[in-house]
């Protein structure tokens, strides 16, 4: 992706072409080796980072001038740190494994037309110290990083960095999820997953997409997609893996004959309603040591209106759990008419970001104050309450 990228922008393009040490890491430009001098008029190197923004795998500049400098502070010749480009100060965490000590905002009149015009200008600001005191001094190395780590994303995610939560998102990147039953539920916590950068994410479910599959969950399939009638799972991973390369289906229903399919996964969605499959779904978990996150519904149709509870439980090996006695192995009564396929895509929704958030509290991504792992939110009163504090 990163070859793409900067071969498909000119801007990029331009700056690695003339010998530019340039880098796309996450959704960021970093201009390596950059000379320059520090307090003690030593001569340094350091590296300039930009927020990127992109159409596909093209730059299409926003006008942010603003840049990070992992480095100490830059000075004159003479040892006189540069204040016109001062910005913030301080540790900066911008991504797992990339950080900085300063930024720097620096704007022309006319502002700048392009990464290229951004990210020279201020390495000429930099290294035109540096080559006072050692002549020579110059950003343009000839140099290409090893390019042959691959994301887990096919194109770059750049809304975490720029809105400042990539070394929160990085906090997922070793999770290899599960999510068995990929009905309404499932499919949205499907949707909200794959745009995590997780490790890897397998579905279970041996059923197929049919007509009622498409108003309950995301997306808008083509009729010619309804008449194949293809298994879900295999559905949803040629649709998510236009984004998120590791997704793995498994066209089988979880039982006794499958539950060592679940080894090796560091956190499970358990989102079916069949009674004996779920409890020796949770037995194995629990026995694997592997958290999980069961969710469920309960409707009615009373005077002519719908009204029901959504539930989101957690069960965290260690934590005290009332896990297996919120749950009903039996499935829904005769008035749970959720198990008749009704057409309610808002409350799978909300169901499944109920769940994903709790995930991500688990994960330390949210603030977990009070620590639940029970929750239900009822309808007609939009109540949410929290129960089994840990």
């Amino acid at each position: 992706m990163s070859h793409a990228l900067i071969s498909h922008s000119p801007d990029l393009k331009r700056l690695r072409e003339e010998g530019y040490f340039v880098e796309i890491y996450a959704g960021f430009l970093l201009l390596r080796e950059v000379p320059y001098v520090n307090a003690q008029r030593q001569v340094q190197t350091g590296t300039l980072i930009s927020s990127l923004t992109l159409a596909g795998d093209v730059t299409q500049y926003g006008g942010d001038h603003v840049v990070y400098f992992d480095g100490e502070f830059p000075c004159t010749a003479e040892g006189v740190p540069i204040q016109q480009i001062a910005h913030q100060s301080g540790d900066l965490n911008l991504r797992d494994g990339l950080t900085a000590k300063h930024s720097f905002s620096s704007k022309p009149e006319s502002g700048y037309t392009d990464y290229y015009h951004k990210m020279t200008t201020y390495a000429a600001i930099l290294s035109g110290s540096a080559a006072v005191l050692k002549p020579g001094s110059n950003p343009r190395t000839f140099r290409v990083p090893d390019e042959g780590q691959k994301s887990v994303f096919v194109y770059i995610d750049t809304a975490s960095d720029r809105a400042g939560i990539g070394a929160l998102t990085d906090r997922l990147a070793h999770e290899t999820l599960g999510i068995i039953g990929l009905g309404g539920t499932g499919s949205y916590i499907l949707d909200s997953a794959a745009k995590t950068p997780v490790r890897e994410i397998r579905l279970f479910d041996g059923d197929r997409f049919l007509q009622h599959n498409a108003f309950r969950s995301p997306g808008a399939p083509s009729i010619d997609e309804l008449r194949d009638a293809p298994l879900k799972v295999d559905y949803w991973a040629k649709i998510y893996s236009k984004m998120h390369r590791r997704i793995i289906p498994h066209a089988v229903t979880i039982d006794s004959s499958t539950l060592h399919l679940l080894e090796g996964l560091s956190f499970v969605f358990v989102c079916i309603d069949q009674g004996t499959a779920k409890r020796q779904i949770f037995q194995k978990l629990e026995a694997l040591g592997i958290p999980f996150i069961d969710v469920g519904m309960g409707l009615e149709l009373v005077d002519g209106s719908l009204g029901g509870i959504l539930r989101t439980t957690a069960h965290i090996p260690g934590k005290q759990t009332e896990c297996p006695q919120r749950v009903n192995f039996e499935g829904g009564g005769e008035n749970d008419i959720y198990a008749s396929n009704i057409q309610v895509a808002d409350l799978n929704a909300l169901n499944a970001m109920l769940a994903v958030i709790k995930w991500k509290k688990i994960r330390g991504f949210y603030r977990d104050l009070e620590g639940e792992l029970h929750s239900t939110y009822t309808t007609d009163s939009n109540m949410l309450l929290s129960a089994d504090f840990v």
